[in-house]
């Protein structure tokens, strides 16, 4: 177990010290101080019932917690997303163990919370609250007695904490209740929140709860028993893949970019997004990583997703995408203080209707990797690849908002590298006899006029180095990508791996693109990018030692990261825990096992 600092700044945890739980349906955030303070019930995408996290004066939260001073070591359980707390004090020591469960047939129908108290040592009193969430001042919590307990309304949430004869209720009403716990060695007790939205509210035993805490731990670890890598960084690996269960949605099979919305790419900052949406390009990159792990329920689960919102919105690719397949809606504020007061607080996302032309790369390679492996595309899957192409070789020329989506469309480097690496993957299916193969001469014309545009426009001979956009100084480190792609293998990409880690990297931890270090911190995917780089270019004993860098500066305690680090003092920032950081690092730790370009 590692040991964590359960103090707060200003009401709030540090975003480092934060564990999630997942159902395949929502995801709660666990503190250091065991107080649970941000969870969306009874989707992903929700509105939360628990709210701390962004309004540490008013949000609501879940604590339990010792009423002495106590000391905290925390860690899932073996390739598991069920997680262990231990709470030292003076008099004595106790357990947490918590879980958004399961049942033996997979995900309940309801929402259900189970946390689970031990006694280890000595005798220790533990204080226990719950606060309903307002849902940013927009509904008002109220408490009703029914002939089968006392039930919680929030909008249209109805909730029921269950506990046993042990615990104490000092206070009841319709904001807060408090009550009071002791327990010696040997001693357990079991509080379960059960939660339904606009339909009845199932009221569970506690022996059934108790019992779905472990059945719940055992299906996570027959899941992550099941994965082919067997590698250097295998313990990292089972909990990055373990982190990217959490955040499939399993009704739809969509993958959530982050279960948060706002947390701050720069404490004080206006760069707070939300993201709890589905993004295309997480969702190939999830994708890709299930199928090299094995995972091929999740994987198929996944690639059907993406079908379906294609087919349903056209084959103009859209960046992100609601979890049932709608597209994301408009950006709009709530007034909520937000993460030690970073403001605005978002809801929706403007990305939805943005072009980024490089989304063709990463579609193409994904259905290519999908058929190496031995599976067939069926008819209208080719036809829809074929489509993809056509578009791809008919607007490559096209100025979008690139990989970051940056409010000024230009020609993007890395978006015109990715419509190469599209037209490349298209003309390798044809060939194999996956798709039709009527265009690939004009998708091999295509794909060298490419090749040619982009050394023209966007090499600099000054910086030795791919640039950012055509016409300028500024480097990309989504570049990095480029050299996984295949697009050039010789001395230019050794000597932009060289000028971005010159210019852009602080250590192992590395910014965006050429002042992006001026508005928030370093993105943790770039470094694992950088491990890749260095491995498909033959550094492997440089890439091995870099990535141990990268995963001591970006995991917390429990192995879990979020989407940024700052490299001046090490905070965690950005949406949590992030898809996308664990994507990269899973791909970097395969890539080193086989240093290769992809083919």
């Amino acid at each position: 177990m590692a040991a964590f600092d359960p103090a707060r700044q200003d009401g709030y945890a540090p975003l480092a010290g934060y564990a999630a739980l997942s159902d395949g349906r929502s995801v709660a955030l666990v503190a250091p101080d065991g107080s649970l303070d941000w969870w969306c019930v009874p989707n992903m995408d929700s509105a939360p019932l628990f709210d701390r996290l962004l309004d540490a004066p008013a949000g609501g939260f879940f604590s339990i917690a010792p009423v002495a001073d106590y000391r905290v070591e925390r860690a899932y359980r073996e390739d598991s997303n069920v997680l262990e707390t231990c709470f030292h004090t003076v008099d004595g020591s106790v357990r947490l163990t918590e879980s958004l469960n399961s049942g033996s047939a997979g995900r309940l129908p309801w929402c259900e919370l189970g946390r689970r108290v031990e006694g280890l040592s000595g005798r220790v009193e533990l204080r226990i609250e719950l606060v309903p969430g307002t849902q940013g001042q927009t509904v008002s919590p109220w408490m009703r007695s029914t002939p089968n307990g006392e039930v919680m309304h929030v909008d249209g949430v109805m909730a029921t904490l269950r506990y046993c004869e042990r615990l104490e209720i000092l206070q009841c009403d319709d904001r807060r209740l408090v009550a009071r716990l002791v327990l010696e060695a040997g001693q357990r007790s079991v509080l379960a929140l059960t939660a339904t939205e606009n339909e009845p509210l199932v009221v569970p035993s506690l022996d059934e709860v108790d019992q779905r805490i472990d059945r719940s731990d055992q299906a996570w670890r027959e899941w992550a028993q099941g994965f082919a890598y067997r590698g250097e960084f295998l313990s990292e690996v089972k909990r990055s893949a373990l982190a990217l269960k959490l955040l499939l949605y399993s009704p739809t099979g969509a993958i959530v970019a982050a279960a948060t919305t706002s947390l701050p790419e720069r404490i004080g900052g206006d760069k707070n997004y939300e993201y709890r949406y589905a993004w295309v390009r997480d969702a190939v990159f999830t994708i890709k990583a299930f199928l090299r792990l094995g995972a091929l329920g999740e994987a198929q689960a996944a690639l059907a997703w993406i079908q379906n919102v294609i087919r349903r919105h056209g084959n103009r690719l859209h960046t992100c995408f609601t979890l049932q397949g709608e597209l994301a809606p408009a950006e709009r504020t709530i007034p909520v203080p937000g993460y030690r007061d970073s403001q605005p607080v978002r809801v929706g996302n403007r990305a939805s209707a943005q072009c980024q032309l490089s989304l063709y790369g990463d579609l193409l390679e994904t259905f290519r990797l999908y058929a190496s492996k031995g599976h067939v595309l069926d008819f209208a899957t080719s036809s829809l690849l074929t489509d993809l192409a056509n578009l791809c070789a008919d607007g490559w020329r096209q100025q979008d908002a690139g990989m970051w989506e940056l409010p000024e469309e230009r020609h993007y480097t890395l978006s015109k590298l990715g419509c190469w690496f599209a037209l490349d993957r298209a003309v390798t299916l044809a060939r194999e006899g996956h798709i039709p193969d009527a265009m690939c001469g004009r998708w091999e014309r295509e794909r060298d006029r490419i090749r040619d545009w982009v050394n023209e426009h966007c090499w600099s001979e000054r910086k030795q180095a791919y640039t950012f956009y055509a016409g300028t100084e500024r480097l990309d480190a989504g570049l990095l990508l480029g050299i996984r792609f295949g697009f050039d293998g010789g001395e230019r990409s050794v000597s932009t791996l060289a000028a971005i880690r010159r210019e852009l990297a602080r250590g192992p931890l590395v910014y965006r693109y050429s002042g992006a270090e001026r508005e928030e911190g370093a993105f943790l995917a770039c470094s694992y990018w950088m491990v890749e780089a260095h491995a498909v270019l033959g550094e492997v004993d440089q890439a091995r030692e870099l990535m141990r860098e990268v995963l001591a500066a970006s995991l917390n305690g429990v192995g879990l990261m979020t989407e940024m680090r700052d490299p001046h003092d090490g905070a965690a920032l950005g949406n949590f825990p992030q898809g996308l950081s664990h994507l990269a690092m899973v791909h970097a730790a395969l890539i080193l096992e086989e240093p290769e370009p992809e083919a």
